[in-house]
């Protein structure tokens, strides 16, 4: 018999991995709590006619399609069939798909009940996500998203507190060093503009944002594939790589973007964003303004973001942007004013692992391991760990009647920090044995002075 594996780009994850998962996943909740985000969740399917093109081209191609029940090719067109065209299969055979991201499906719940809900909606949401990715380092098939969005209000406000939230979630994980990437759409428009793109925007936008990853040799190798010229691609770069404080990026924009309303907004925008948040007691400590940063996703419309952090191999570890148009796809009535970011939790754990910034708290379950060495000290054991839960103290008792030893090797195998051991004579002395897993000591203390040590 074969043994089962699990599909490429998932995986399992045990306990000790989940209680490294559960302290990032509680701590970005708590972030999104204290900013007065609220949960929601939606389904892992959604119609494909609610997921296609909302992700560009690429996005829709790494869409999950779930085939539909029964006898899926009952009622498929016999030539599609026979000519084996996929494009054409798809609509017939497929009428939903896992979701690729949190976001088109919030803009679809949105639209949906738009009538009970209270603008401006801060909602936060937690779930797996699927994309139809090459499985690789840091990048996977099945992976939990954290989003937090604000929809129904255009203020810059919005932005300020993402990078608030972005900054406190990392300080809260022991993350010190990390950079948050910001840019504007319209800057990035502006520069299609200024170079004469015209219908290779898109093209353009795809390159440069590669530039931190492939270089600006390689990145100039794509463009002049796509026709750009010597002269076109030296006056972008010097753009692209100018050097100087936000302050002075701002003003050389400006200067570039002289006439041009739109990108000469859209600086303004980064300004007011970068104002904001001097405004709510915060630094431009760990802030760039990169002009390469263009974002994938076809949505986005204004400020954009990108978090990646130093000396670790992983890819971005968060991004988002402001998307005004999003709900206008599902109903032309509707076109609320919506910005939001997501953190990939499966990055940050990958990352907190490489830079080892994973606290004790987060590597064990049970603190402490009730042993008992006969009967009497199983009986007196049971109020023993009850009492200890109802402190707080996460705590278990070993189940069968088994050598000392063997129950300590349990604690030490399960990294519990600390054991009681319950004998005669401590059935006697009405004190317990309290032993120090890390260092061995042991003492003889009462309930309530260990309950004391392990709640300060």
């Amino acid at each position: 018999m074969d043994r089962p594996t699990l599909p490429k780009g998932t995986r399992d994850f045990g306990p000790a991995v989940m209680a490294k998962r559960q302290f990032i996943l509680n701590t970005i909740r708590r972030v999104f709590e204290r900013y007065g985000f609220q949960p929601l969740e939606t389904p892992a399917m959604e119609n494909l006619s609610t997921l296609t093109g909302k992700y560009g081209e690429e996005g829709d191609h790494l869409l999950f399609k779930v085939l539909n029940s029964g006898d899926f090719l009952k009622d498929v067109d016999p030539a599609s069939l026979a000519a084996a065209d996929v494009r054409k299969l798809i609509p017939q055979i497929a009428e939903k798909g896992l979701k690729y991201d949190l976001t088109v499906p919030f803009a679809r719940y949105v639209v949906m009940n738009r009538h009970e809900i209270t603008f401006p909606f801060r909602r936060y949401q937690i779930q797996p996500v699927w994309r139809a990715d090459r499985p690789q380092k840091g990048r996977y098939r099945e992976f939990y998203q954290c989003d937090a969005d604000v929809i129904g209000t255009d203020s810059l406000i919005c932005e300020a507190e993402i990078i608030l939230m972005i900054k406190d979630v990392m300080n809260r994980l022991g993350i010190k060093g990390y950079t948050i990437r910001i840019n504007h759409r319209g800057i990035l428009s502006g520069l299609a503009r200024l170079m004469g793109a015209g219908d290779r925007e898109s093209a353009l936008l795809v390159a440069i944002d590669k530039l931190d990853k492939i270089g600006e040799e390689k990145v100039k190798e794509e463009l002049r594939a796509n026709g750009f010229t010597a002269s076109t691609l030296t006056s972008l770069f010097e753009l692209l790589v100018f050097t100087g404080t936000s302050v002075e990026k701002i003003t050389m924009l400006r200067k570039q973007f002289s006439g041009d309303a739109l990108a000469e907004k859209s600086a303004n925008d980064l300004e007011e964003v970068l104002n904001l948040v001097r405004g709510f007691g915060g630094t431009e400590s760990g802030i760039e303004l990169d002009l390469s940063l263009a974002r994938g996703l076809s949505y986005y419309t204004g400020c954009i973001f990108e978090v990646r952090i130093h000396d670790v191999a992983v890819g971005s570890v968060s991004g988002g942007g402001r998307y005004d148009n999003l709900t206008a796809v599902f109903d032309s009535k509707e076109k609320s004013s919506g910005v939001g970011f997501s953190f990939g939790v499966d990055r940050l754990y990958d990352a907190m692992e490489e830079l080892n910034v994973f606290t004790e708290e987060a590597k064990i379950g049970s603190r402490v391991l009730v042993c008992h060495l006969d009967k009497d000290g199983l009986s007196h054991g049971l109020g023993v760990v009850q009492a200890l839960r109802n402190q707080g103290v996460a705590a278990e008792i070993y189940p069968d009647s088994s050598k000392l030893k063997k129950q300590l090797e349990y604690a030490d195998r399960k990294k519990i920090p600390f054991a009681i051991v319950i004998g005669s004579e401590e059935l006697k002395s009405g004190m317990l044995s309290f032993k120090n897993m890390n260092t061995g000591e042991q003492q003889s203390r009462s309930l309530d002075q260990i309950i004391s040590t392990l709640n300060p």
